[in-house]
């Protein structure tokens, strides 16, 4: 690589960085594309170079910020209900009130669906994976309803409810949220019809 094209990736990564931070800390509509590039420290016409629109940034960023979301979440090991809750927990310190953000435009903004039924699709991907041994032995609707049930109660609205709401502390918050999934985990042996 010419260290042109290195210093234009560079430049990108810097870019797609700060739009990260930007999207991650403010509504949809305050960020813009003239911020990202003064916060990035390069001219306006750098970040068009790179992305024509600002529904261009926000999807380099959402590609970047799911990613990384992806590899916290699968990293933990099936059956590990403490582990997944402290992580879930953990992620929903850093991401859940960007998420809520961008739940509350989803209907509005059109390029924020897509990152959204992603996001609902990876949850519950990632619910079936953790949480296996709550879905043992269920079937059709039983599995279906339980798959719901664990969705919802490891769910972003979930840790705003108990968070903000509720203001529960995060640990008050995990040990809520891990009895909810235990409930469900337990209940797994009895259910199968």
């Amino acid at each position: 690589m010419s260290a042109r094209a290195a210093a234009a990736e560079a430049t990108r990564e810097r870019i797609v960085d700060i739009a990260v931070e930007a999207f991650s800390a403010h509504w949809y509509d305050e960020v813009t594309i003239r911020g990202v590039a003064s916060d990035a420290g390069v001219a306006l016409q750098t970040v068009r170079n790179h992305f024509a629109t600002k529904e261009e940034l926000f999807t380099a960023a959402a590609e970047r910020i799911s990613a990384s979301i992806e590899s916290v979440r699968f990293a933990v090991r099936p059956g590990d209900v403490d582990g997944a809750i402290s992580m879930l927990v953990d992620d929903y310190e850093r991401n859940g009130d960007a998420n809520l953000r961008l739940l509350a435009v989803e209907e509005r903004v059109p390029v924020v669906q897509p990152l959204m039924a992603q996001g609902r699709a990876g949850h519950q991907a990632w619910v079936e994976h953790v949480f296996a041994a709550a879905l043992t032995g269920l079937r059709g609707k039983a599995r279906s309803r339980r798959i719901a049930e664990l969705v919802v109660v490891t769910d972003a609205y979930a840790w705003k409810l108990l968070r903000r709401d509720k203001a529960l502390d995060r640990d008050q918050t995990i040990a809520a949220m891990r009895e909810l999934v235990l409930a469900l985990h337990d209940n797994a042996q009895g259910e199968s019809r």
